[in-house]
């Protein structure tokens, strides 16, 4: 159910606040009804009679998250106008799917934070993070078999293997210098894009979508996880900001080859690409100074706004998907200003 138009703030509201508006706020008010539906799924099915699964599992829930992909699939489906269920425990679903895998990547990745809290791993132990979120992906498929649609079962779990075969590949590329930009593509189409895809092709079907409307909501959405995670790793060789709970330097020391390195590459010197060459291969060695030295070269070669204007590309084959839906104009409008908020955003 969409709540009443009246609840988003008007223009001289924002003029008082001084604050830019904030769609993905106005979207979630505006699907309030939907989103406490969902999390209530969420709060029920992370349930178990062994207490240490809750506990885990609602360490990470609990500690926010602005809930983008959950949200997808409920704006998806009342672009439709949708009066069902079936899309809060779809969102459910994906919201499994996605702490799921964040559980997991805490542990490949030894992430000390996570949503400015200590990751779970570091309180419970890798093996019990590991098996809740294993736990979790069995969740999210037993609400799949609730909502009793075979297409929506296809989508969810060709997702989930899309973005465990994106994890190993990622794995795979890490401290190789000589990754292309295709492979780094190929990497965030899966463990990234696919799921924001996937929420959105889901919910417009479950809300009766037809397939040229699913097939264009996927767009709308692998293009929009493509731009979120570019973003994401061009914030993380950024400044951080201790409020936010957010390390930068995380995908450096990692030897992750992420779109501002692949970029950075492509342009420097040989004593520069021996630099990254050896902090990668080696990350052990790497020394102090080090990270802000590789900061320092994406500034020389303004590697930031290169990796910006790629994101922005992919900003708008997003809005360029939104193209013709006219059924519920404001989610629309939300959606498309979504965009411009995740290239825009700081953290």
């Amino acid at each position: 159910m969409v709540q009443n138009a009246a609840t988003n703030k008007t223009d001289t509201e924002k003029a008082e606040t001084g604050k830019p508006e904030n769609p993905l706020e106005r979207l979630s008010t505006l699907l309030e009804s939907d989103m406490k539906q969902v999390n209530q799924l969420i709060l029920k099915h992370m349930k178990s009679d062994i207490p240490m699964i809750p506990q885990l599992a609602g360490h990470l829930i609990a500690a926010g998250g602005k809930r983008v992909r959950p949200l997808l699939a409920v704006a998806a489906a009342q672009m439709f106008a949708y009066d069902g269920d079936d899309h809060c425990k779809l969102a459910a679903c994906v919201e499994f799917i996605h702490t799921a895998t964040l559980l997991h990547d805490d542990v490949i990745d030894e992430s000390e934070q996570r949503r400015g809290k200590a990751s779970a791993h570091v309180i419970f132990g890798n093996e019990a993070a590991v098996l809740v979120g294993d736990f979790l992906f069995s969740r999210a498929f037993q609400l799949m078999v609730e909502i009793g649609s075979l297409p929506i079962l296809r989508i969810l779990s060709n997702a989930s293997a899309t973005i465990s075969e994106g994890e190993v590949l990622q794995l795979t590329t890490t401290g190789n210098i000589r990754i292309t930009r295709e492979d780094y593509m190929n990497v965030i189409r899966a463990k990234t894009a696919e799921l924001f895809a996937a929420s959105c092709e889901a919910g417009a079907l479950a809300a009766g979508g037809t397939e040229a409307e699913c097939d264009a909501l996927r767009r709308y959405g692998e293009n929009l996880g493509i731009a979120f995670q570019m973003v994401d790793d061009i914030l993380d060789y950024r400044p951080a900001d201790a409020a936010l709970g957010k390390n930068t330097g995380d995908d450096f020391r990692e030897g992750k080859m992420t779109l501002p390195v692949v970029l950075l590459l492509q342009s420097a010197t040989e004593e520069e690409k021996a630099f990254f060459e050896s902090a990668f291969i080696r990350t052990e060695k790497q020394q102090d100074g080090d990270f802000e030295k590789a900061c320092a070269l994406m500034e020389k070669y303004g590697i930031f706004e290169k990796a910006l204007r790629e994101a922005e590309t992919y900003g708008q084959l997003a809005k360029d998907a939104l193209t013709g839906f006219d059924k519920n104009p404001e989610i629309t409008s939300l959606l498309s200003g979504l965009i411009d908020f995740v290239i825009n955003r700081r953290h």
